[in-house]
């Protein structure tokens, strides 16, 4: 497989998800060599390393239980151990439950921010030194519409995509001179995820375009993101007109 990532090591997490899934297939048919992050559905997993394997492409799969502050280093480890220090990082894991202010307790915000804001913070934090040492670097986080609007998901699931901005900016402003760009992509309501935080017939009703979004489109502007040398320190949306801005 040739294409802008070919040779190149990327590590998706949340790999076993319909948004995960698409951006793995996009990526391998770039040329990359991928690492399959997942939590819980390893049937799910296995079968995409098999469909890329099947195409000619190269691709394993790593389970990793991103609660645990010591498994984003480990999933960033057994990926280099097997394939190659990491070019592209895409952090696309989320843990999501809807609940309302008042049944929130302090675990689940903690649990919440473990998996969508901590997690992502030590990949890149694992990822970027090698990424240093040969000057060139992708990082991608994949937020929420909900980070911009508050969303329907819950103040904790919000808070914790809304953190992934800042991270972007931080991590951004200080490694693009290292040939490492930092982006975040803040997709809503995109289908096959089982993610949806209610029912589709009502959630498509509060989308301007009509309908709910496809995980391939979600991958393919990630894709575009990701081989744009020049585009860093971008959060970009993907919403269906959602949050204009």
């Amino acid at each position: 497989m040739d294409g802008p990532f070919s040779g190149r090591v990327a590590l998706i997490t949340g790999a076993s998800g319909g948004i995960g899934q698409a951006l793995a297939r996009r990526l391998a048919a770039s040329g990359a060599v991928l690492a399959l992050g997942y939590g819980a559905h390893g049937r799910a997993a296995e079968a995409l390393a098999a469909e890329i394997t099947a195409a000619g492409g190269t691709a394993i799969t790593v389970r990793a239980d991103l609660r645990r502050a010591e498994a984003p280093g480990q999933l960033v480890r057994a990926a280099a151990e097997a394939l190659g220090p990491v070019d592209v990082l895409v952090s696309n894991a989320g843990l999501s439950r809807v609940q309302p202010l008042e049944d929130i307790t302090a675990a689940q915000f903690d649990e919440m921010l473990a998996v969508n804001l901590r997690a992502p913070f030590l990949l890149a934090q694992c990822a970027v030194p090698s990424m240093r040492e040969r000057g060139f670097g992708r990082i991608l986080f994949v937020s929420s519409v909900a980070a911009f609007t508050g969303g329907i998901v819950g103040p904790h699931y919000a808070a914790s995509k809304a953190g992934l901005h800042g991270l972007t900016h931080f991590l951004a402003s200080r490694l693009a001179a290292s040939g490492i760009t930092v982006n975040a992509l803040a997709p809503a309501l995109v289908a096959e995820t089982g993610m949806l935080p209610g029912d589709p017939a009502e959630l498509r009703r509060q989308v301007p375009v009509g309908r709910l979004g496809q995980p391939s489109e979600v991958a393919d502007l990630a894709a575009t993101m990701l081989a744009n040398a020049y585009l860093t320190n971008q959060v970009i949306s993907l919403d269906g007109g959602i949050h204009p801005r």
